[in-house]
């Protein structure tokens, strides 16, 4: 069933929302390639995280930062393997989510997609079929900076043409929302596609 909802924009977060997330075969995957222990492995993967999504560490710096924490030693083909077992572990889609975001494109809504990324994830949110739903794609390790800060919102909604009143995030993580909140962004914190479509129906025209 289509959703409508004229002069607005939603915009969407990626990661847990859009996509699922990752299994734990995938994480036993993950820490089974860098040879050390899971209790230190997940520690030193989201520390460098916000790094990574901000644009200030390459891939490659990002996993050399791991492995001096972890104090492994590391040759290049376990980075790729590192980097392809990670990048392949959030690819898999919310089937419940994107049947709302293919009936609000249906009903003629804004749709664009903002994400917490770093760059390598471009390509794929861009040319990948999820794409074809959104405007425009804004990845975070491309702009340099990160949700929840008010730079990245504002420059969403400048390249959108749109003020927070006619805007809509999703995401999440509540920090990200407030800060939209903060803006006058109406906002709504994800815990599953059943109570996002009805936020979203309950806006619709």
């Amino acid at each position: 069933m289509s959703i409508s909802i004229p002069g607005s924009v939603v915009v969407f977060d990626y990661g847990e929302v859009i996509s699922v997330t990752p299994s734990d075969a995938d994480r036993t995957a993950l820490v089974g390639i860098a040879g050390g222990d899971a209790e230190q492995f997940w520690p030193a993967y989201w520390r460098h995280r916000n790094a990574l999504d901000q644009g200030t560490l390459t891939i490659q710096q990002y996993w050399r930062g791991i492995e001096r924490e972890l104090g492994e030693s590391w040759e290049d083909a376990t980075i790729h393997r590192l980097w392809l077992a990670d990048f392949r572990s959030w690819l898999t889609i919310d089937h419940d989510t994107l049947q709302v975001l293919l009936d609000l494109k249906e009903g003629g809504t804004r749709l664009a997609l903002l994400s917490n990324a770093g760059r390598d994830f471009g390509s794929y949110f861009r040319h990948g079929t999820l794409g074809d739903l959104f405007e425009q794609v804004f990845v975070s390790g491309e702009l340099g900076t990160v949700k929840p800060s008010a730079e990245i919102f504002e420059h969403v909604m400048a390249e959108l043409g749109v003020t927070p009143a006619q805007t809509i995030f999703i995401d999440n993580k509540p920090e990200n929302v407030e800060g939209a909140r903060a803006l006058g962004i109406a906002g709504h914190v994800y815990t599953s596609a059943e109570d996002l479509r009805a936020y979203l129906e309950s806006l619709a025209a």
